[in-house]
């Protein structure tokens, strides 16, 4: 492969779980743009998830939607279970559906740390081991793919960084970042690559009442001066599971202008 080609997933399958806004959404996309057939999965947001099943299609790839609570086994068994059956076998999986319940520590009732830890951390496990189950059943497929398969996992500067009001999810995300790496350590061997991408600040949905009641507070926090984009973790997550990231395993790739960098210590602290 030269080293300036333009990264292609030309004729590989890949499964996006969250993937009917945000970062889920703008991923699917990138991943159709690259050559992927894409299957798009949803919660509660059937609207959305047509909207990026659209996207996929005006790129010129194949998609579906498919309704299912990644916290649940049988509803990610019957994912894959679709995709294999629709589009064909998995080569790709993006791990992203994810919540956040702010709430103070001593507020936090049982229910608000339990749904966050079942949609952010158990649905990451169940998906990526029944990415890797596919995986082995499919079989290397060279002409498309160094790799057996590839899976990325959407965590948070905040496997890094505590976040005060949100513990729950904090903890969600610091559980992905050594799910992540202790999966990588396990199937390397077997070719397959396990990364994650932690984003900083990006503008979606989940946190749009903290920008726009705290937008220079936010900006203030990261370095490079400017509140991220989907598109910016997309293009990102597209190239971790493309051949030109081949060597790149068990790692967790900050996107976050800085903002893990303590910008607080710019002055001297």
């Amino acid at each position: 492969m030269s080293m300036t080609e333009a990264i292609s997933l030309d004729g590989q399958i890949a499964l996006v779980t969250g993937a009917s806004s945000g970062i889920g959404a703008a991923t699917a996309q990138a991943l159709a743009e690259a050559g992927a057939d894409v299957l798009v999965n949803y919660h509660s947001d059937e609207e959305g998830a047509k909207a990026t099943l659209a996207a996929i299609q005006a790129a010129g790839r194949r998609g579906i939607v498919a309704r299912g609570d990644v916290s649940r086994e049988d509803d990610v068994r019957r994912l894959f279970d679709l995709c294999e059956g629709e589009l064909g076998e998995v080569d790709i999986v993006v791990s992203n559906a994810g919540i956040q319940i702010d709430r103070a520590f001593t507020d936090m009732e049982l229910a608000d740390w339990q749904k966050v830890i079942d949609i952010n951390l158990t649905g990451a496990f169940l998906v990526a081991r029944e990415a890797v189950r596919r995986f082995e059943e499919k079989g290397m497929r060279p002409e498309l793919s160094r790799a057996l398969g590839k899976i990325v996992f959407n965590s948070s500067v905040h496997e890094r960084i505590p976040w005060a009001g949100r513990a729950n999810y904090a903890a969600s995300k610091g559980g992905v970042s050594l799910l992540m790496r202790s999966l990588a350590q396990e199937v390397g061997r077997r070719k397959i690559r396990v990364n994650s991408v932690a984003p900083g600040a990006i503008a979606t949905a989940i946190n749009e009442e903290e920008r726009e009641e705290g937008a220079e507070e936010i900006r203030s926090l990261i370095p490079y001066g400017r509140i991220g984009e989907p598109e910016d973790i997309a293009r990102v997550i597209a190239w971790l599971v493309s051949d030109a990231a081949d060597y790149v395993h068990g790692h967790s790739l900050f996107a976050d202008g800085g903002m893990a960098l303590y910008p607080g210590f710019i002055d001297n602290g």
